[in-house]
């Protein structure tokens, strides 16, 4: 009877265990759906970062794709060609004006006027921009952010031609300086300051501001130093509030540049920013 009995309980203990379930199987039952779970998760997560990135690109691009906002004139220019506050800007300036670029020195000086904080206008002539390497010049100018004005395309005195070759003259380097930055000059200076009915007409057309200046001497025999130009440019009895200075892109005047324009703030002169200039363009 005894082994009846224990035949019973082992049967039973071992149906029993038949039973249950391994703890492997139990383990697959709950693992399965927690790893689709945490895939999906890591899904979302690694869309709404891509998503996230576009929506930065995007918003980069618009950025980018948005104009500077234009900075309030400040000034404006005379009949005689000096700078003159609107309201209560610093009345005590002179502006910077560099001739004939980019011909030699060009680069250099505006390095120079850039390590100085020094704002200019480079006047440019467009038979020094007939290569690769000067086009690029004019654009580096540009980047560092100086202001790129219109000097005719040969340097020939607008009065002994024809309207045509005026216009030509003029109009050929607006395109040039266009073509190499993205923007067409706001400045025109006609060789040896002679203007015409044409010119200030384009001028107009343009929107451009016609600009002479009040004092320069580098093209004279005594001044083609770099002593003597900047002695001038400092002490010359025309510098007054709003001088326009008349400088060149020539081997002494870019020797000098440093000297003058540390000579005009000790005087107490401040550097005028070109873009503070009214212009046509400029719109309240």
């Amino acid at each position: 009877m005894k082994k009846i009995i224990t035949i019973f309980i082992v049967a039973g203990v071992l149906a029993g265990c038949g039973n249950q379930s391994s703890p492997n199987q139990s383990t697959e039952k709950v693992d399965k759906p927690l790893t689709e779970a945490n895939d999906k998760k890591e899904q979302d997560e690694q869309q709404k970062g891509e998503t996230a990135e576009d929506n930065q690109s995007e918003k980069d691009e618009e950025s980018e794709a948005q104009p500077e906002e234009e900075k309030a004139p400040e000034y404006e220019l005379s009949d005689v060609y000096s700078i003159v506050p609107i309201d209560e800007a610093n009345p005590k300036v002179a502006l910077l004006t560099i001739d004939d670029a980019p011909d030699q020195y060009a680069l250099e000086m505006a390095k120079t006027l850039k390590e100085l904080d020094a704002p200019a206008i480079f006047f440019v002539n467009g038979h020094f921009m007939t290569t690769p390497e000067k086009e690029d010049i004019v654009k580096e100018i540009y980047d560092m952010g100086f202001e790129i004005g219109n000097h005719t395309y040969s340097h020939e005195d607008l009065t002994t031609l024809s309207p045509e070759e005026q216009k030509e003259e003029i109009l050929s380097v607006n395109d040039q300086v266009e073509k190499i930055t993205g923007e067409r000059p706001k400045f025109l200076r006609a060789p040896f300051g002679k203007n015409t009915d044409i010119s200030k007409g384009i001028a107009k057309d343009e929107k451009m501001v016609l600009m002479n200046w009040t004092y320069g001497y580098d093209w004279n025999a005594e001044y083609m130093n770099k002593e003597g130009i900047a002695d001038i440019m400092v002490n010359a009895p025309e510098l007054g509030n709003g001088a326009n200075l008349l400088m060149h892109d020539r081997e002494w005047t870019n020797a000098a540049l440093e000297d003058i324009v540390k000579g005009l703030r000790d005087k107490g002169y401040e550097t005028v920013d070109p873009s503070l200039i009214k212009t046509p363009r400029y719109k309240e």
